[in-house]
C-alpha cells in the first residue's frame, strides 16, 4: 500500500507533488485540530514529510517539517490548550520540529544512498554489458579466423599437395610401366605405390573439401553432409551414413556452415571418444523447427565431456547459440550418444 502511494506520488510533476503534500499537511492539521488535545497526530505528519524527503529532496521536507510543527501547536491552541508560560509551547514546537527534521534528514540520506547504489549498479551493468559484447565479438572473430585458416589450409592442400601428389603418381606410373616392360619383379610393387599415391590424392581432396565452407546454395548443407559422411566412412573404415527424407533448405550460408561444423565435431567425438562403428547424421523437420541429429553406437561420451568441460562441446554450444539453436547432448540407451541441434522456425526465418 505504501509502495503504491509512493509510485503514484512519483508519477506527479514536482510542482503538483509539492502542492499536494502541502495540502495533505494542512488536512492533517485540520483533523488534528478536530481531534482536540487528547489525541496527537505527530506520526501522521511524518508521511508528507517523508514523501517530500524521498521524492523532492530535503529542503522541501524541512519546509514541511516547519509547517507541520506550526500546525500541530496552532491546532492545540485553537482546540483550547492553555499554557501557563510561553516557554512550554515553544519547547513543544522545538521538540516536534527536531523530530520532523531528523526524520527528513534520515530519509533524505537513505534516498541519496539508494540513488548512489542504483548509479553504481547501472554503471557496473553498463561495464558488464560492454565486456560481454566485447567477449562475444572476440569469440566471433576467433571463429571467423578459424574458418579463414581452414579455408586457407584447404586451398593449400588442393592446390599444392594434391598437385604434388598427382605429379608423383604420374612419375611413379611411368616407373611402373618401365619395370613392367622390362619384366621386372618390382613392377607389381611399383603399381602398388601408384595405387597408394592415388588413394592419398583422394584422401587429400576429401580433407580439403571437409575443411572448406558449405556451399552457398540452399541445398549446400545436404550435399556437404552427404559428402562428409561418405568420406568419413571411407577414411575410418566404419559406417557413417546421412539421412534426409525431405528437402532441408537453409537460406543463410553462415547458419548452414555452423550446422556443418557442429556435425563434424559431433562425429569426431563419436569416433575419438566413443569408438563408434555406426554413426547416423539426420536432418529432419519438426513442429518446433529444423532438427539436426547425430547418433552413434559407441561407448558414450566421458562424463568430463558431457558436463560441457570439453573444448569441442563448448564450441558446439557457442555455434548453436550464434544461430539461435538449442544444442542437446545425451546418452543413447545402454551405449552411444545422441547430439541434437534444434533450429527454431523463427530463428531460421530471421537468418
Amino acid at each position: 500500500m505504501f509502495a503504491r502511494a509512493l509510485f503514484f506520488l512519483n508519477s506527479l510533476s514536482p510542482s503538483v507533488l509539492r502542492a499536494s503534500l502541502v495540502g495533505l499537511a494542512l488536512v492533517i492539521g485540520y483533523f488534528d485540530y478536530l481531534a482536540g488535545t487528547d489525541t496527537t497526530f505527530s506520526a501522521i505528519y511524518l508521511f508528507p514529510i517523508a514523501a517530500a524527503a524521498w521524492l523532492l529532496g530535503r529542503p522541501t521536507a524541512f519546509g514541511l517539517a516547519i509547517l507541520s510543527s506550526i500546525l500541530w501547536v496552532t491546532g492545540d491552541v485553537e482546540a483550547g490548550a492553555r499554557y501557563t508560560s510561553l516557554v512550554i509551547p515553544l519547547w513543544n514546537v522545538a521538540a516536534r520540529l527536531a523530530i520532523f527534521l531528523f526524520a527528513a534528514q534520515l530519509i533524505g540520506a537513505m534516498r541519496k544512498l539508494h540513488d548512489d547504489l542504483e548509479a553504481r549498479a547501472a554503471e557496473r551493468a553498463t561495464k558488464l554489458t560492454a565486456e560481454i559484447a566485447a567477449r562475444e565479438r572476440l569469440e566471433r572473430e576467433l571463429l571467423h579466423v578459424s574458418e579463414r585458416e581452414q579455408r586457407r589450409v584447404a586451398h593449400d592442400i588442393h592446390d599444392s599437395l594434391c598437385q604434388h601428389l598427382t605429379g608423383t603418381a604420374f612419375a611413379s606410373q611411368i616407373v611402373a610401366e618401365n619395370l613392367r616392360s622390362e619384366n621386372s619383379p618390382q613392377a607389381d610393387n611399383a603399381a602398388k605405390v601408384v595405387e597408394l599415391i592415388e588413394e592419398g590424392i583422394s584422401l587429400s581432396r576429401n580433407l580439403a573439401k571437409g575443411l572448406s565452407s558449405v556451399e552457398t546454395a540452399n541445398t549446400g548443407l545436404m550435399e556437404a553432409l552427404e559428402d562428409f559422411t561418405s568420406n568419413t566412412s571411407e577414411l575410418f573404415k566404419l559406417s557413417c551414413r546421412f539421412e534426409c527424407p525431405l528437402p532441408f533448405l537453409i537460406h543463410d550460408p553462415e547458419t548452414a556452415n555452423h550446422l556443418y561444423r557442429i556435425t563434424q565435431e559431433a562425429v569426431g567425438n563419436a569416433i575419438k571418444h566413443g569408438q563408434a562403428r555406426n554413426i547416423v547424421v539426420q536432418l529432419e523437420h519438426s513442429k518446433a523447427g529444423k532438427l539436426l541429429r547425430i547418433s552413434d553406437d559407441g561407448s558414450g561420451i566421458p562424463s568430463s565431456h558431457m558436463n560441457g568441460s570439453g573444448m569441442g562441446f563448448r564450441i558446439m554450444s557457442y555455434r548453436a547459440e550464434l544461430i539461435g539453436a538449442k544444442l542437446n547432448i545425451r546418452s543413447r540407451g545402454i551405449s552411444g550418444t545422441v547430439v541434437t541441434c534444434l533450429l527454431p522456425l523463427e530463428s531460421e526465418a530471421s537468418s
